[in-house]
């Protein structure tokens, strides 16, 4: 077996909250934060991943912690490259030692332009990839979630990441019609940071915010009582001060996010040929990513729209999944225009 034979190739998830690894044969194989920690005076990178996201919040002056992915695209292209590189090499070190250089598939919002597609390739080839291909966020999930993008029917996708929520109808292996917003869960925890600002006088940090969405957030009203304490500094004293929140509070600070994710899902519902919305009608909408595990966002998006509301097994893990079995269909990636291209001519 020759050296090409035994290079590893791999999917990547290069989302804006995680980045998620697939490897052929082997599933999801890493899981981490899409955050650096970075020495400001000397340049040097001190922690990636999961160590970095222990420090946000936590850090002298010197360390800033990055998150180099904004809205799900390279907004610090070197840090990018660097964190690319690392989850590369974290994937791989199990493989044979003679493995060469992995062709790579890897995530891309729907829309995004060309010059920040090309960013993308470039840093993943820069991090060690042979060639590295490009898939649309909502084409990738749609796979992970085991709907039949290849045939003749159609199936509607609601990707809800941390820097986008990506809608979109596939119907023979492509995407009929799509809709991307940069509105998504770090929305949602802005969103609840500055709801308890203004009613608590509170503010909280970026990890408390998610946690407090994880633990008591819901898309409605869904009549819980329970509350969840939390800390964070006074803006009348600049002293800490412990306070409780209640779920009823953050489904009213969330409801402006949800109505934005809901629009977009109309708007592509009014852009569906008759014949696929048809489908819809019959198979409903599948959600994907965090977002898809906010409580009762499937039963508002039923309301709304009418159609049943489906949410994936895995959600996490669909956009990752769906990159990683792409891999079998290398050449139709390899052959394909330009993503941003063809949103270019849409």
């Amino acid at each position: 077996m020759g050296f090409f034979g035994l290079s590893k190739d791999i999917g990547i998830d290069l989302g804006t909250a995680n980045t998620l690894v697939f490897m052929k044969n082997k599933g999801v194989v890493m899981r981490e934060p899409s955050v650096v920690a970075k020495n400001i005076r000397t340049g040097s990178i001190e922690a990636i991943g999961q160590e970095a996201h222990v420090m946000i919040g936590r850090t002298p002056e010197n360390i800033k912690v990055i998150r180099p992915m904004r809205g799900g695209v390279i907004a610090d292209y070197e840090t990018t490259t660097e964190m690319v590189k690392y989850y590369m090499q974290k994937s791989l070190k199990n493989g044979s030692s003679f493995a060469g250089k992995p062709n790579v598939i890897i995530c891309v919002p729907y829309g995004i332009t060309s010059v920040e597609e090309r960013a993308v390739i470039d840093a993943t080839k820069q991090a060690g990839a042979k060639d590295a291909f490009t898939i649309e966020e909502p084409f990738a999930a749609a796979i992970g979630a085991g709907l039949p993008v290849w045939d003749p029917t159609g199936s509607m996708i609601v990707d809800i990441g941390g820097g986008t929520t990506e809608v979109a109808v596939i119907s023979l292996g492509g995407i009929v019609t799509s809709q991307s917003i940069r509105i998504a869960g770090d929305e949602m925890d802005a969103a609840i940071t500055n709801y308890i600002r203004k009613t608590h006088n509170l503010m909280v940090g970026e990890r408390t915010a998610e946690e407090i969405k994880f633990t008591i957030g819901a898309a409605m009203n869904l009549g819980e009582t329970e509350g969840m304490e939390i800390r964070g500094r006074d803006l009348l004293t600049g002293f800490p001060r412990t306070i409780s929140v209640y779920p009823e509070e953050i489904s009213e600070a969330l409801s402006g996010t949800i109505s934005s994710i809901g629009e977009a899902v109309r708007a592509t519902l009014e852009k569906t040929p008759p014949e696929l919305a048809a489908d819809i009608m019959e198979r409903g909408i599948v959600l994907t990513g965090g977002g898809a595990l906010l409580k009762g966002f499937d039963r508002v998006l039923s309301e709304e729209t009418g159609l049943p509301v489906f949410i994936a097994d895995e959600p996490l893990d669909c956009v990752a999944i769906g990159t990683g079995h792409s891999l079998d269909y290398m050449k139709h990636f390899k052959s394909r225009p330009n993503v941003a291209d063809q949103s270019l001519r849409d």
